[in-house]
């Protein structure tokens, strides 16, 4: 019974059990379904709301679309009527010129009717302007055979008696035109020069000395020849192989002379000789020393001059080898004259002249200061010094105005400019000024013999004078040979001939003179 009754217990149990269980899985399926039931709407309600959304970005969208592709049409519309617009422009313009070029075939046509006909008129024309030469031609062969006969010679003779004729009238009218031109051009220009070289010349004060091409030192007593010359002559060998020039010692009293023809190395000789006599001490070791001094005092000297110079002209801006180079010309002379005294007074009167004619003075002033630079190098360098200077100033970045400037003061190359005119006469009037510059007495007599050496080469001179030391050429002419309006033309190529062949200083003024006299003798 026990175990019916613990049997049945547990079935009862199990009953009881299954019964709680069921009610409880029931409990949780209505739970389950509710939540379920839950998440349904929600999801629900949330597909609405993305259909919704996703209809409104969809009409968004395609009303976006629709606005491009309408611009887009309206775009392509107006490209196709204004393509259309441009088709219609063009095809008026060919029907316009179809029509011209219409008119102008008729015209052609029209025309080439004309020409044919002018062609057919000129071509008669032409036959009866040949028949018409051919009878003038006779009837000039006839006149002229008449003429022969008439005067009594050839044509070719009464061509050659004109041709003469015409010679002589040619060279009256010449004649007459040259003297009225030089006379014209001479009163201008005369005026005008004098006007403006008297401003230059009074504006300019200029120091100048005499330089030559030795120096001449002092001693203080004829003793000192004896120091100075040294054993053997050991101390002159010493001084002239390390000065590079030549001593002089001959009888002068209390003097030595220093010659050498770079006046660079006679001014440090002169300095160093002059040390030597004050020092007292003479020997080839104190030499070579006072010689090294004497060398840095002239090539400090130098430096100071170029500057001095730069400075005075107002040219701040030169290269400092021009600079060092200007002041090498402080001990170069040019027949005479300083050449830096001559830049100098070259650069005042070409700034004169350009302000007076209304030019830049500066650039004047400048050409002139370097013109005569290569005369500091000419000894160093072959050519002319107006090359040698214009290749330097061109090294070291001068203008080319500047460059050309100096290379035509002498005419080495064509003056094409009125700076290169201006430093040409500027340099004229400085050498040409009485007292600037000497002339040997050789130099002086064969400019004399080559001025009427030129003169009495040309036909029917009778004789000629250089006068006014050479500035100055007075021809006389043989009056059955050269008349008055000739004297003109030979005044003129005379003057010519000596421009073109010689150099000399200033002008030369050439006057030709013809006398015709008339002897009668009462017996």
């Amino acid at each position: 019974m026990e175990i019916i009754f613990a049997v049945v217990g547990v079935a009862v149990g199990a009953v009881i059990a299954f019964v709680a269980v069921s009610a409880l899985n029931s409990s949780k399926q209505k739970q389950t379904a509710q939540e379920a039931q839950s998440l349904i709407e929600s999801a629900r309600k949330q597909a609405d709301t993305l259909r919704r959304e996703a209809e409104v970005e969809a009409k968004d969208k395609a009303l976006e679309m629709r606005q491009s592709i309408e611009a887009e049409r309206s775009e392509r519309l107006k490209d196709v009527r204004s393509q259309e617009d441009r088709l219609n422009q063009r095809e008026k313009s060919l029907d316009h010129r179809s029509d011209s070029l219409d008119a102008r075939e008729h015209q052609i046509s029209s025309m080439q009717g004309q020409v044919d006909k002018r062609s057919r008129d000129l071509r008669e024309s032409e036959k009866q302007l040949e028949r018409r030469r051919a009878e003038v031609e006779e009837e000039h062969l006839e006149i002229n055979r008449q003429l022969e006969k008439v005067a009594g010679m050839t044509s070719d003779e009464a061509k050659t008696e004109l041709l003469d004729n015409l010679k002589d009238e040619v060279a009256h009218e010449s004649a007459a035109i040259i003297r009225e031109a030089e006379t014209r051009a001479k009163a201008e220009s005369d005026k005008k020069s004098r006007e403006i070289l008297s401003i230059a010349i009074q504006r300019v004060a200029a120091d100048h000395t005499s330089e030559i091409t030795v120096s001449a030192i002092h001693i203080p007593s004829d003793d000192m020849k004896g120091r100075i010359i040294g054993r053997e002559g050991r101390n002159i060998r010493s001084f002239e192989q390390l000065t590079g020039t030549n001593l002089i010692i001959d009888d002068t009293p209390e003097c030595v002379t220093i010659s050498c023809f770079d006046p660079v190395r006679r001014e440090i000789g002169r300095v160093t000789m002059e040390n030597l006599i004050a020092d007292g001490r003479i020997h080839p070791a104190r030499i070579e020393e006072m010689y090294k001094k004497a060398e840095k005092l002239v090539n400090q000297k130098i430096d100071e001059a170029g500057e001095q110079a730069a400075f005075d002209t107002g040219m701040h801006d030169l290269h400092p080898e021009l600079v060092h180079t200007l002041g090498r010309l402080l001990y170069r002379t040019s027949y005479g004259q300083n050449v830096l005294d001559h830049s100098l007074e070259v650069a005042y009167l070409s700034g004169v002249m350009a302000s007076e004619l209304g030019l830049d003075p500066i650039v004047a002033k400048r050409a002139g200061l370097l013109h005569d630079i290569g005369k500091a190098i000419d000894r160093e360098v072959d050519g002319s010094h107006a090359v040698i200077g214009a290749d330097l100033a061109r090294r070291f970045g001068e203008k080319p105005e500047i460059v050309h400037a100096i290379e035509a003061h002498h005419n080495d190359v064509e003056p094409n400019s009125v700076l290169d005119v201006l430093v040409q006469a500027a340099d004229a009037v400085s050498a040409a000024r009485p007292g600037a510059r000497k002339e040997t007495l050789d130099a002086y007599v064969k400019r004399l013999e080559k001025l009427e050496e030129i003169a009495n080469a040309h036909k029917g001179v009778e004789r000629t004078y250089a006068i006014q030391a050479g500035r100055e050429l007075r021809v006389m002419v043989e009056p059955e040979v050269v008349d008055e309006a000739t004297t003109t033309v030979l005044a003129h190529d005379i003057a010519q001939q000596i421009e073109n062949e010689m150099q000399y200083p200033g002008q030369v003024k050439v006057v030709v003179i013809r006398e015709s006299r008339a002897i009668g003798i009462a017996k």
